[in-house]
């Protein structure tokens, strides 16, 4: 990797139009250049960032001034998000369908547990328990292009090891007042650490409200995947006047013929009995080609949900791979517009794999919650 010695102008440009969201011209260059660095990089982390810079020759700094500007300068961190997304309006504006995807990541860190949202748990995409933070992203795409326009990492859950501590270290009675004192602002933080968790689809909730708020993307409607799927996220996209499109549970119980079924044992029924009823649908892809799907599709009623519109969809001809059921809360889309729209989502497995493997997701060694939430907006 050759040495740099400056901001590529490409990225200068790009980078101007957030100047006002950083405090001192000196910690926006800073800034600037680790920003370079993460794009550029092999290693992505600020050390190794810092280890490429060349700087003026009378304006040495310092890797501890490039550290405090990235992640510790009191910049307006609540502000840069709603600037980027103001910034990239336009760009998505008269471009055909829009569609914000809303998912979630694992960021593995195997050293790093110490790091503020880092938590050993059970990885379900690999199948082992790993540290890693959760982070929940929303991503707009169209024909053309595709953005970040948020990302959020999830405070871990950690109220049962904190519960356990708390019943472990109780006393009859607290006869000093420092232990007194000591142990009520033990149980003020494990109060503060219940609130403050958020599950994901709360995050994703909260993520639509402030979407709409700023109303930046008008003609976006959303697509996400069966974890995020529920009654509130649903409700409050709807009363937005947008649609959505979700993945749907095999084991979802449906209303069919008066009964209800698993989604599953009707798609097995359809299958045996009328296959004649998967029709074929030419799906086009945001690659420009284009795919031949076997869909069926039905208005039918979910419990807590009401009437949505359900596809049953299959890849092969002979109908004998394993179906994908979507939902959706727009009725009169037909099979095609809804299968194209939930293909949509998949943009945000992108934007994931260019957060780690380009951008050092899962390089950074920050561990203040500050400067992890500094990270994960950058």
């Amino acid at each position: 990797m050759l040495p740099m010695i400056g901001v590529p102008d490409t990225l200068r440009h790009g980078l101007a139009a957030y100047r006002d969201v950083f405090c001192r011209a000196e910690g926006f260059d800073h800034i600037s250049r680790y920003v370079s660095g993460l794009i550029l990089s092999p290693n992505k982390t600020l050390q190794g960032i810092y280890d490429l810079q060349v700087w003026e020759p009378m304006a040495p700094r310092s890797r501890r001034a490039m550290h405090e500007a990235v992640f510790e300068a009191g910049w307006a961190t609540e502000r840069l998000m709603p600037r980027h997304r103001e910034v990239l309006a336009p760009f998505h504006r008269g471009r055909g369908r829009e569609v914000i995807s809303l998912d979630w990541t694992y960021a593995h860190h195997e050293r790093g547990l110490h790091i503020w949202g880092v938590k050993k748990a059970w990885d379900p995409v690999d199948k082992r328990s790993a540290p890693y933070q959760t982070v929940m992203t929303a991503v707009i795409a169209n024909r053309d292009r595709l953005d970040g326009i948020e990302a959020i990492v999830q405070q871990p859950d950690r109220q049962e090891e904190e519960l356990a501590y708390l019943t472990a270290t109780v006393r009859e009675g607290y006869d000093q007042l420092e232990r007194a004192r000591e142990r009520l602002l033990e149980l003020l933080h494990h109060r503060l650490h219940r609130f403050a968790y958020r599950k994901r689809t709360e995050m994703a909730r909260d993520i639509v409200a402030q979407l709409e708020q700023e109303g930046h993307f008008p003609q976006a409607h959303y697509a996400f995947d069966n974890g995020v799927l529920n009654l509130e996220l649903t409700r409050a996209i709807e009363k937005a006047g947008k649609h959505w499109v979700s993945e749907l549970e095999k084991s979802r119980h449906l209303l069919w013929q008066g009964q209800w079924r698993r989604a599953d044992a009707v798609a097995a029924e359809l299958r045996q009995d009328h296959a004649a009823s998967f029709r074929p649908v030419q799906v086009r892809c945001r690659n420009g080609e284009t795919k031949t799907c076997w869909a069926f599709t039905k208005v039918v009623r979910l419990k807590r949900y009401g009437r949505k519109r359900v596809v049953i969809v299959h890849e092969q001809a002979d109908l004998q791979d394993t179906p994908r059921f979507l939902l959706t809360d727009a009725r009169h889309w037909e099979s095609r517009r809804i299968i194209e729209t939930w293909s949509d989502r998949w943009t945000s497995e992108i934007f994931h794999e260019f957060g780690k493997q380009m951008c050092g997701w899962e390089a950074a060694q920050v561990r203040k919650e500050e400067a992890v939430h500094n990270f994960s907006v950058f």
